[in-house]
């Protein structure tokens, strides 16, 4: 096989169940310095693609534990990209509650800090509660958003074009600092934005940091289709997975691009034992450790709906849709009527991984489902969760690693510096410099 499996860590401080904090052998915390810096530095020995941080605009005690208090993600790959070398850094950055000149200025530098390493998951926001820390009444609508991230993305990439490679030249016995002849001033005004321009920072060392996205919606499958370079998908069976995948690939040649411009990694929990049974054993462990209203808190999350007016021994109730985590609500209510739960069996399912799919079993086992989703096409490769930090995660990078490593599915050694080089992306080409020949990375 020529493909190659991608992998990310999907990080979380507090640990992917929402009580594996409890866990006797976990260390915990989205502050936990120490904890991140080791968690990455796993990832990177275990030659993965990119350690990634979610993040939202609002918080609460109604937050997952991993997400209640937290760093602000760029801050934090900012302090990580001094302590790793080769692992892709990437966040979660609002388009509907930010400025497209701060955010592509603070992207393009965590993208020279690290040499290459930055990528931005592109959200528009899924809770209405964020509106409350921004000045605004009220939260945008699911269109409106969309519409905004678009213009938002071509506002970010333009500012990035501010200066052409090779437009800071320092001679000193001219005294000739910069080209003005490779500056470009974006004067951009468009339905939501308004952006002079030029940036105040060279061109990212990857010309455009890599560009992610999780939307699941309509609206999120054109604006991946036609922009992103990765997507994070939530799916529970390979049947779904598949019939995604040909969607977004035909979405995306649509868009007038390559059918495999984008690669495809759905998140999957994974927990392993010596034996099928001890894995389950583990889960049922965290299980009897998750607070019922804090389990419940994520499932309401996902679906959109406050569900504690529901009897929990009821089957789960038919929702309209929110307009928020679309893709989320959509894969639970199918499991859910799939395996006809009640309401406290998929508030308990989703404890353990946020709607992501839990997989256990031996390492064997486990790099076996891997392999299949990936040489079906139902996957590029996976973003990965553990239960908890940092045990069950070097297992993960000791004991499934290598097994794929061994069938040829995944590189044994680093072969790029950058992000784009890891998962075999080009470089953009500056516009003004579109015709000339460019490598990757």
């Amino acid at each position: 096989m020529n493909r190659m499996m991608h992998l990310g860590l999907l990080a979380m401080g507090a640990g992917g169940h929402v009580a594996g904090w409890r866990m006797p052998d976990a260390e915990w915390g989205s502050e936990n310095l120490s904890l991140l810096r080791r968690m990455a530095q796993a990832a990177e020995r275990g030659r993965f693609d990119l350690f990634f941080l979610a993040d939202a605009v609002n918080t609460g005690l109604d937050a997952h534990p991993g997400m209640m208090v937290r760093f602000e993600p760029l801050t934090l790959l900012s302090a990580l990209a001094m302590c790793t070398g080769r692992i892709g850094l990437g966040a979660t950055v609002s388009t509907t509650y930010s400025e497209p000149y701060n955010v592509a200025r603070a992207l393009a530098s965590l993208d020279h800090l690290s040499g290459g390493r930055a990528a931005w998951n592109v959200v528009t926001g899924s809770s209405p509660d964020a509106a409350a820390n921004f000045s605004r009444d009220s939260h945008p609508p699911h269109a409106e958003r969309y519409a905004m991230a678009a213009e938002y993305l071509q506002v970010a990439k333009g500012l990035w074009d501010s200066w052409e490679d090779g437009a800071i030249v320092g001679d000193k016995a001219s005294g000739t600092f910069a080209d003005g002849t490779k500056m470009h001033v974006l004067n951009h005004e468009g339905r939501y934005f308004k952006v002079k321009g030029p940036l105040n920072i060279t061109r990212p060392p990857q010309g455009y940091p890599v560009i992610l996205q999780a939307g699941a919606s309509d609206a999120g499958r054109d604006l991946a289709a036609a922009t992103a370079e990765v997507v994070f998908t939530v799916q529970q069976e390979m049947d779904a997975a598949l019939a995604f995948a040909q969607d977004l690939r035909d979405r995306c040649a649509a868009a007038g691009r390559p059918r495999d411009a984008i690669r495809i990694l759905p998140g999957v929990c994974i927990v392993l034992g010596r034996d099928a049974a001890e894995a389950k054993a583990r889960i049922a462990e965290l299980a009897k450790l998750a607070h019922p209203d804090a389990a419940l808190r994520v499932l309401s999350d996902r679906l959109g709906h406050d569900l504690s007016r529901f009897d929990l021994d009821a089957p789960v109730p038919e929702l309209p849709p929110s307009g928020m985590m679309q893709g989320h609500a959509v894969t639970l209510a199918a499991v859910a009527r799939r395996h006809r739960m009640t309401l406290r069996e998929l508030r308990d399912y989703t404890a353990a991984s946020s709607g992501h799919r839990v997989l256990f079993g031996t390492p064997e086992e486990v790099a076996d489902d891997l392999e299949a989703w990936f040489r079906s096409g139902a996957a590029d490769g996976f973003m990965i969760k553990t239960t908890h930090y940092p045990g069950p995660f070097e297992e993960v990078i000791d004991r499934v690693v290598p097994i794929l490593v061994r069938r040829g599915l995944f590189r044994a050694e680093y072969e790029g510096s950058t992000l784009r080089e890891h998962l075999g992306l080009p470089r953009p080409a500056h516009p003004a410099q579109a015709s000339v020949p460019q490598p990757a990375g």
